[in-house]
């Protein structure tokens, strides 16, 4: 699954903690690998007590996010326990590019936003840069080094920028934009108005097909009723065009006959 930049990042703890019970599910019989990086090289052992002598054949599962850091699975395609075609041996960190461009604030109210940076469990495993972006200005560097922080809106939107750095290397980017209070409520009335205009337009369809549902239903029962009423009427208009069918059939019959005589 792709990890949206600056969205809920506890999401990749359940991932993690159910990795090594799929290894289990695919019959390799040994406790998970943690976390490698590169793949088995030939002759060597394979992670999760496969043999050694075993093909080494591997298939690379999908990197858990679009951009910065990630983890996927490595799968054996050949030489698994049993009767599998396909058996975890290790889970390894990918990546995506740097620029996760604009993220998802995890917490905003109309008073305060809480922003995250890009990481993966253990988050002091990185460091965080802050940066306040100015325009047509250098950024300036904030003095907050969490991985979450916590504004409160200003007289004016601000954007900001976290920086993801291990061993001095920038792996991901991510910016947000704070917006005053005054924009905040604009744009929640907004959204309010749009609401109830989709929902009067609902409405509105919903009226138009009962009203057409109605009338189609008054005037079936209607024919029926003058049907019942004018049976007898109904009744000699039926007879009458079916004796003018047997009629001319019985023309053309008589027609064919003499046609063969």
């Amino acid at each position: 699954m792709a990890l949206r930049a600056g969205g809920d990042l506890a999401l990749l703890l359940p991932l993690l903690l159910a990795l090594p019970a799929a290894g289990s599910v695919n019959g390799s019989g040994a406790e998970a690998a943690e976390p490698l990086r590169g793949r088995a090289e030939p002759g060597e052992a394979a992670p999760g007590g496969l043999n050694a002598t075993v093909s080494t054949e591997v298939e690379f599962g999908v990197c858990t996010v679009t951009c910065g850091i990630g983890i996927r699975e490595v799968l054996l395609t050949s030489g698994c326990p049993g009767t599998e075609a396909k058996c975890i041996v290790r889970v390894e960190e990918c990546w995506g590019p740097v620029d996760c461009g604009w993220g998802i604030p995890i917490s905003e109210g109309l008073a305060c936003v809480k922003m995250p940076c890009i990481y993966i469990p253990p988050k002091n495993r990185f460091k965080y840069v802050w940066k306040m972006l100015i325009p047509n200005k250098t950024a300036r560097i904030l003095p907050d080094d969490s991985a979450i922080m916590e504004v409160c809106r200003d007289t004016r939107s601000v954007t900001f920028q976290c920086e993801t750095q291990e061993n001095g290397n920038i792996i991901a980017s991510v910016k947000y934009t704070v917006y005053t209070t005054t924009e905040m409520e604009t744009k929640k009335s907004r959204r309010i108005e749009t609401g109830k205009s989709r929902r009067t337009m609902t409405d509105a369809i919903l009226v138009f097909c009962l009203v057409t549902g109605i009338i189609v239903t008054v005037g079936v029962i209607f024919a029926m009723i003058c049907m019942i009423l004018h049976w007898a009427v109904v009744k000699s208009i039926w007879e009458s065009k079916s004796g003018q069918d047997n009629q001319g059939k019985k023309l053309a019959n008589k027609r064919s006959l003499c046609n063969t005589e």
